[in-house]
């Protein structure tokens, strides 16, 4: 008996996608309807998946999602509401919303933007638009806007999934790392603790082996792949160490303050005074690392003038002309 064909499409990719479908529409989308726009399901039809294979994956998934938490409402026939062969699938979203009587102090309004920042409308992938474009082609209400389920978070440092796998399975990894002002690169042997991000950079936090030390070294830098060792820890060492990560950065911010002139109105004062302090003559804005804040405060151009200290102002006027020169000495 051939093997069903499968296409590679995640899981949890694909529930995603289910939950994204289900939200869109209060009358609900039939099994047909799903199985042929749903991504997740649709490869695996277009690759030639039975239906009674692309069901039971369908009926596994609403399991799993009702085991998350997610209620799926399933609407039958209304002359025989036990007759489920057209019956309709939906998530209502009345099940999402507040009570009148709760509200919000403007503190407790303010966190929840912060923590609602790394959500976004845009996060919706493409194979779920194009999913719900076509649901929408078949004339079924879809309500919008639709609220993505992916966190806005880039991770585009290669380094991240092999450092997150070594964190999962407690092992030691060695890495090549290149830090500003130094002739070469070294060889870096961590026991990785965790991921921390901070000023929207990620950061491994660990136990250098060699210096015998905590050590954060920023991901950006770290040169070539990173080779996870079979050399293992014990786990309980990761307990809090997120925690620490970040704490040590904030600890280095801290004792690394700027002094800024920003011009009102402009991208660089919406930026940077989110992480700003008034000052007499501007604004102080703490930072960890002065190469990486230069290469921030360089791309505002004209916008910011670093008053103090005079390294980062001394790196920022390198960069500016830096680009100067590369673009042909152009004021």
């Amino acid at each position: 008996m051939p093997a069903t064909p499968s296409v590679k499409n995640p899981p949890e990719e694909r529930l995603v996608n289910l939950v994204v479908a289900l939200m869109a529409t209060e009358q609900g989308l039939t099994k047909d309807t799903i199985l042929g726009n749903v991504s997740g399901y649709r490869e695996q039809a277009e690759a030639g998946a039975s239906k009674d294979a692309l069901e039971k994956m369908f009926e596994r998934d609403k399991e799993s999602l009702r085991g998350l938490g997610v209620p799926i409402e399933t609407i039958g026939d209304w002359a025989d509401p036990d007759d489920l062969r057209e019956a309709r699938y939906r998530v209502p979203t009345a099940e999402y919303e507040l009570p009148d009587d709760i509200t919000f102090t403007p503190a407790e309004l303010a966190l929840l933007n912060l923590a609602g920042g790394v959500w976004s409308e845009s996060s919706l992938s493409e194979d779920a638009r194009t999913g719900l474009r076509k649901i929408r082609a078949l004339g079924i209400a879809v309500d919008e806007p639709i609220i993505g389920f992916s966190p806005r978070i880039s991770v585009t440092d290669p380094a991240f999934p092999a450092l997150q796998q070594a964190i999962e399975k407690s092992r030691v990894v060695r890495f090549t790392y290149l830090k500003p002002g130094e002739s070469g690169a070294r060889v870096r042997r961590i026991r990785p603790l965790a991921l921390v991000e901070y000023e929207a950079r990620w950061h491994v936090f660990g136990f250098d082996l060699d210096m015998q030390a905590d050590r954060t070294f920023l991901l950006s830098r770290i040169v070539g792949d990173v080779e996870t060792t079979r050399e293992s820890f014990d786990p309980a060492l990761r307990e809090g160490a997120g925690e620490r990560g970040l704490a040590g950065l904030e600890e280095l911010a801290a004792r690394s303050i700027a002094l800024l002139e920003v011009n009102p109105g402009t991208e660089a004062s919406l930026r940077l005074s989110r992480r700003a302090t008034p000052a007499d003559q501007g604004i102080h804005v703490p930072y960890v690392d002065v190469h990486v804040f230069a290469d921030e405060l360089a791309s505002y151009g004209p916008e910011v003038r670093v008053v103090e200290p005079a390294d980062l102002r001394d790196q920022v006027i390198a960069r500016l002309r830096a680009a100067r020169d590369l673009n042909g000495g152009a004021a």
